[in-house]
Formats: structure tokens, C-alpha cells, sequence
């Protein structure tokens, strides 16, 4: 006779977090599958990583960006705030500091797709009544046991109401991107794709016109009234790389978010070498910086 199929038989299940607890629209742009707290202030969160991405995935499919890495510790701190600080889910996330330093040679992309672990401690939790209204949270991540990277981060959260005061009437229905120049060519800014090329040239050396392209699945993966952080931090990987000559690949970054970048207004991008392995890269709208970011190399 056949024994009934027991539960310890059964294919462990993997599904991704719901889409909204991490402001993704796309489930394909959702890489975390679950959370526990772990003590006070503390948690851990699980990911997984695919094997082929448009852009956090080499053209080869042999390594992870470390622009993954720093999605998926953004992704995680959104989770947490939401899930574990009832945050609702109308409230907005102004991003201020993000600093994350991946380990050279640990990103490698394997036979399956990695399964990493973040765990994150959350400190300097400020309150506006009974939710948080700011805080910093640091972020390991861990691959099979393994470190590969760590990042500190600091944020504020307004909520709709106030995000709308605070952006005076823009929104993504009526705000207009001013055109899409031309790109600079994919391979020397190391991508494969023209729409992955997020910088344009201009007529002076070491400056950039940043590409804000809204049509972009992955930078755009829903409407915005701005240019999106992680579309700023890899116009910070595309200068280090053109600055660096394509000899060196960025392996940790820290930014500083001063300002919204504004989508109807060009943001330039100007970059210079430090002290061999480091670039900083600042992107200025009008007579604002808006956001610096220094990007150390390997």
C-alpha cells in the first residue's frame, strides 16, 4: 500500500513578500521571500537572488552587481518599517544616507539562485506619536554563512498627506521628464543595453547629463514625481567607470541624498578620481546639489 504523503516529504515553498511591502509594483522586482524579528530592534530577512537580471546581473551572468546588494537592503529596511513599525503603507520614504561595502570576489553567481540572509539592527528609531517618523538601520548580508556585505542607512518617513504639502502638487501625472538625450556607447559604462545607459555626454570632461528615461522597468518600475535613488547611484557606477577607464569595478558606495531630483529639469553628473580607487561623483539641478556619492573601486 501506498503511504499517504507526509508534510516532511513535501518541497520546502519559497514566495516573495508581498510586492507592496517593499514599493515595488513588479513581483519580478521583489527579492526578499520572508522576515523574523530576532530580538529588539533586530532582524533577519531572507532573499533570493536570480540568476539573470536586465541590470543588477552581469552581461555574462557571471557575477551580481553590487547595485543588488544595495536594493535588497533598501527592499529590507522597507519591509521591516512597514511589517514590524506599522508604518502604513501610504507613507513615502525619503531616503538620506546610504553607505554599503560589498566583499570583492563574493558575488559570483552559482549553479542556483542565491539565497541571502539580511540582518538588520535598526538604532535611532524617532517618533511622530506611535510610528516612526526616522531612523538608521544597519544591514549584513550573509551568503551561505558567509559576509558579503554591510551598509548603514538613515531615512525619514512622511505620510501621503504630508509628502503631497511637501512636493507642493508634483505628482507623477503632472510632472513631464524633459527628453532623453543620446547615451554614451553601452560597453564603456559596462552594460550591454543602450536603455541601461543612464549618462550622456556634454561638452565639458568628467560631466554627464544624467538619462531619465521614465519608461525604464527597472529604475521606473511604477510612476514617480522624481528621479529614483537607485537611478543616481548607478549614474555614480557608470562615472566611476568611465573615470576609472574601465579598469576598476565599484565594490562599496556612500551617498548622501541633500534634495529631490526633479524630473523636468536636467541633472548633471560630474565625477573625479581620489586617491587611485575612489571617485566621487556629485549630480547637481539648478544651483542645488542634490545628492554626492564617493565609490570606491576594485
Amino acid at each position: 500500500m501506498t503511504r499517504p504523503r507526509q508534510l516532511a516529504d513535501a518541497p520546502t515553498l519559497t514566495a516573495t513578500v508581498p510586492r507592496q511591502l517593499v514599493h515595488r509594483a513588479a513581483v519580478a522586482e521583489t527579492l526578499l521571500t520572508g522576515w523574523r524579528r530576532t530580538g529588539n530592534d533586530r532582524f533577519s530577512v531572507s532573499a533570493q537572488w536570480p540568476r539573470a537580471h536586465g541590470l543588477h546581473v552581469s552581461p555574462d551572468w557571471s557575477a551580481y552587481d553590487p547595485l543588488l546588494v544595495v536594493e535588497t537592503i533598501r527592499q529590507s529596511g522597507t519591509l521591516i518599517t512597514h511589517a514590524e513599525y506599522d508604518v502604513p503603507l501610504d507613507h513615502q520614504f525619503v531616503l538620506q544616507e546610504f553607505q554599503v561595502s560589498t566583499a570583492a570576489g563574493r558575488l559570483d553567481v552559482g549553479p542556483l539562485p542565491a539565497e541571502p540572509e539580511v540582518r538588520l539592527v535598526f538604532t535611532d528609531v524617532q517618533y511622530r506619536g506611535p510610528r516612526p517618523a526616522a531612523a538608521r538601520y544597519t544591514a549584513h548580508v550573509l551568503r551561505e554563512g558567509e559576509r558579503v556585505a554591510t551598509a548603514d542607512v538613515a531615512f525619514t518617513c512622511v505620510s501621503g498627506p504630508v509628502y503631497r504639502r511637501l512636493r507642493g502638487g508634483r505628482a507623477p501625472d503632472t510632472v513631464t521628464a524633459i527628453p532623453v538625450p543620446p547615451g554614451l556607447p553601452p560597453g564603456d559604462v559596462g552594460r550591454a543595453l543602450p536603455s541601461d545607459v543612464v549618462l550622456a555626454a556634454t561638452d565639458r570632461p568628467a560631466r554627464w547629463q544624467l538619462r531619465v528615461d521614465t519608461a525604464h522597468p527597472v529604475f521606473f518600475d511604477h510612476p514617480l514625481d522624481h528621479v529614483p535613488g537607485m537611478l543616481l547611484l548607478e549614474a555614480a557606477r557608470q562615472a566611476a567607470r568611465l573615470t576609472t577607464g574601465g579598469r576598476r569595478r565599484p565594490v562599496a558606495y556612500h551617498a548622501h541624498f541633500h534634495r529631490y531630483a526633479e524630473l523636468d529639469e536636467p541633472v548633471w553628473i560630474e565625477a573625479k578620481g581620489e586617491h587611485g580607487a575612489d571617485v566621487q561623483v556629485a549630480g547637481g539641478q539648478g544651483e542645488s546639489t542634490v545628492f554626492e556619492c564617493l565609490v570606491r573601486t576594485a
